[in-house]
């Protein structure tokens, strides 16, 4: 596993690996380290060169390392122990590299204690060209670090579409653009580039077929490295990245954005039924190869990981067959995959008869433990956790959930099931029991004929929880059987008080009790859907006030619609049901729905959907 600090729930994202982890400061480490004459000597005065030299192992040999906090004075660093800043000038040193950020005051310091000739570097070689700063007086800002991956291809008669919008334009930002670079399946660069975002609250459209025609490439199947410039209030690139048959074929599917953070662990992988193929898509975020037996999957719970025998390159991709790597293991069985902190959030693949349905694995927590307190909410916090999800008409789909462990401690899974109907009366509540750690159960929802299903946790028999409760749902058209799948966590929705930070909100302080999600427009074949869901942990209003606001692609409203969901209930919606084909046609390829909702939290699942049975479906994502 790598060394090193991405994401935690208390502290949040650590800015220091994104900028050690772009894909340009690995281009200027490496020069860097070229230009540093024998001996080398490290100052350390922030604790960063193990980070460093883990994310960028290239380095010329240490020949000691210096460090200025009296404490630190003896401890190991980097296979030295290390020694008082004020040694310097005893240590013959050719060149000193100092581990640091924005260390011109450091280099100052220390510049009377240099051995004759000594060559002094830094890390601010390494920061993003300075137009590429949204705030150029401090270099550590996170939103200098607006990055993320997305999975990308154009082979194999796939193309891949990204959607989002220009939602920083809402916190004040001035011009926003982004900085792109696609990396073929082998981790070479294929192109790179920068697009302007509309000043607005405009649409934002990448198609990998269009791309590929734009930079003359080859069939490829990577990964797209997406920085934005300019932006304000959020430093998180969000996404949905659409795949679908551009040959003409029936394969049509949605995935949610990556989490923008690597993780030792992830799970909600289902193992392959018998007539399906499972792929695992190992995409390295960094510049250093993943070592042969980095990469292990497991059947979750059974503790016996299986390596993956294959070194990945540099920001390579590999396609792991899930089915080849753990023989004879077979659906409902989950797999935990051991990523090492090698790579944020993977996607899998799972194919079947001439169709292919894309979803992602979550992170797998391993700082929670069960909360007693959880077991004990007060009455004000009704249900507590909840985790909502459609159940689509029966007539045409199934619907069917798995619980799906999501942290090293969930040794069981207390849940009850609560299904509703669309008006908000809740129609069934099955107790699933105390699932084990390395449970195989997968129910389809019979008991309404549409509506909405939640998970909640019950004590009955017992057993521990922590809040970070999550489902895999798989829904089938039963007449063309397309499939499509999505996985999602519990939170605490709609009530006054708090616990624990719940109900969250995009903006500002917990509690969140009002909606802005994202729905995109698919083309004129592939209308877009949305299921909106009014979970409440306890009763808040009645119905909800729903906005939906169509956007054409330089931000503009130009239609809207009003829709009232029940307190519990839910709602499906097709754009082109409330949108006339004209206004839509006006809205563009880049236009979008805003979700907007002041008086109550709630929940969306969207996708497109054809009148042949092909759809796609993940949840939606917010601002």
């Amino acid at each position: 596993m790598l060394d090193i600090q991405t994401f935690d729930n208390r502290r949040g994202g650590n800015v220091l690996y994104k900028a050690l982890a772009h894909p340009l400061a690995a281009e200027a480490i490496a020069a860097l380290y070229a230009r540093l004459p024998a001996p080398v000597w490290v100052l350390d005065p922030e604790d960063i060169a193990g980070a460093l030299l883990v994310l960028h192992p290239q380095a010329p040999p240490i020949a000691g390392v210096l460090v200025q906090d009296a404490a630190e004075f003896g401890v190991q660093r980097l296979g030295h122990v290390a020694r008082p800043l004020t040694d310097l000038p005893h240590t013959g040193a050719a060149s000193v590299l100092i581990a640091a950020f924005d260390a011109a005051a450091i280099a100052a310091r220390i510049a009377h204690l240099l051995p004759p000739g000594c060559v002094v570097a830094s890390l601010d070689s390494a920061l993003p060209p300075e137009p590429m700063r949204t705030n150029p007086r401090k270099p550590l800002d996170p939103l200098n670090y607006a990055t993320n991956f997305a999975f990308f291809r154009d082979a194999d008669g796939l193309s891949t579409r990204l959607v989002t919008a220009n939602y920083w334009s809402g916190y004040g930002a001035g011009p926003v653009r982004l900085w792109l670079r696609l990396f073929a399946g082998d981790g070479a660069v294929l192109a790179s580039w920068e697009e302007e975002l509309p000043h607005g609250a405009g649409g934002i459209r990448i198609d990998s077929a269009e791309v590929r025609a734009r930079f003359a490439l080859p069939e490829f199947t990577g990964q797209l490295f997406i920085h934005a410039i300019g932006v304000a209030g959020h430093d998180v690139v969000k996404y949905a990245v659409d795949t679908y048959a551009s040959d003409g074929g029936p394969s049509l599917s949605c995935t949610h954005d990556a989490n923008a953070w690597p993780s030792d662990r992830f799970a909600g992988l289902p193992a392959p039924r018998e007539d399906e193929q499972v792929v695992l898509w190992l995409q390295n975020s960094h510049a250093t190869a993943i070592p042969a037996g980095a990469i292990t999957l497991d059947r979750m719970g059974a503790e016996q990981p299986v390596p993956l025998d294959v070194a990945i390159p540099a920001f390579a991709t590999h396609a792991l067959d899930v089915g080849a790597l753990l023989p004879g293991l077979r659906w409902p069985a989950q797999i935990e995959l051991r990523a090492g902190r090698h790579m944020v959030r993977p996607r899998y693949e799972v194919s079947r008869a001439g169709r292919t349905r894309i979803a992602h694995v979550n992170v797998e927590r391993a700082d929670l433990a069960p909360d007693p307190a959880i077991a004990r909410l007060p009455e004000a916090l009704g249900r507590g956790y909840l985790l909502p999800f459609p159940v689509l008409p029966r007539a045409r789909f199934r619907s069917i959930f798995q619980p799906t462990p999501m942290a090293l401690a969930q040794t069981d899974l207390p849940l009850r099931l609560d299904v509703f109907d669309t008006t908000g009366r809740r129609v069934a509540a099955r107790f699933l029991g105390r699932l084990p750690r390395d449970h195989a159960l997968a129910l389809e929802i019979t008991e309404v004929e549409q509506g909405h299903a939640e998970l909640v946790y019950d004590f009955r028999e017992g057993g521990g929880a922590d809040g970070w409760m999550h489902t895999l749902v798989r829904y089938e058209h039963i007449a063309s059987g397309h499939a499509a799948e999505s996985s999602f966590g519990a939170h605490i929705y709609n009530t006054p008080v708090t616990f624990r930070g719940e109900p969250q909100s995009y903006r500002g302080a917990p509690p969140g009790l009002t909606t802005r999600l994202f729905l995109r427009l698919g083309p004129a074949a592939t209308p877009a859907f949305t299921c909106l869901i009014y979970p409440a942990s306890a009763a808040w209003h009645p119905h909800s006030d729903t906005r939906l606001i169509l956007h054409d692609g330089n931000g503009g409203p130009i239609a809207e619609a009003t829709v009232r969901i029940a307190c519990s209930g839910s709602m499906l919606i097709r754009t082109d049901e409330i949108f006339s084909p004209t206004i839509l046609r006006k809205a563009g390829p880049r236009g979008w729905v805003l979700v907007r909702d002041t008086t109550c939290r709630l929940f969306g699942y969207h996708g497109l959907m054809s009148d042949d049975g092909r759809f796609s479906l993940d949840h939606m994502f917010g601002f």
